[in-house]
């Protein structure tokens, strides 16, 4: 067994019932989020383009709000959780770390605290995997 799948075995069976109603919650609040982005392109684009990282910024601005959109759903459902959470995984960097960074990390910065949990939560949701009440988990059982 190599180190994924002991990863992903010990993800199923260490993931409480409780932890689907977060993974909900994370997936919905993903997709709303890309979808505000979707109506507020320009505020995303100053964002992009105040990192000077040589982006295209119209494919950078469409890369989140799609990641974030299919992610969000796709994690909400329970279906592929652990591949959409580390798609997550790379804008969530960038939030916390080069976005976040310039407005400083105090306590007042709601927009930090907010990307910090979330990267936590995709983290955890990329090791444990979807849980019970999951489109991956229905599938497993009727497969028949």
């Amino acid at each position: 067994m190599n180190m994924m799948d002991r990863i992903e075995h010990w993800g199923d069976a260490h993931h409480p019932a409780w932890m689907d109603t977060v993974r909900i919650a994370l997936g919905v609040f993903l997709f709303a989020k890309g979808i505000s982005f979707i109506s507020d392109t320009t505020q995303l684009s100053r964002l992009v383009t105040g990192l000077d990282l040589h982006l295209y910024t119209v494919a950078a601005v469409h890369y989140v709000a799609f990641a974030h959109i299919f992610g969000g759903f796709l994690i909400a459902m329970g279906c592929l959780t652990r591949i959409a959470s580390i798609i997550q995984i790379p804008i969530l960097l960038i939030a916390v770390f080069f976005v976040n960074f310039r407005m400083g990390f105090s306590y007042l910065n709601s927009e930090f605290w907010i990307s910090m949990i979330t990267l936590i939560l995709v983290v955890t949701f990329s090791i444990v995997g979807s849980g019970r009440f999951s489109m991956d988990e229905w599938m497993k059982n009727h497969d028949n």
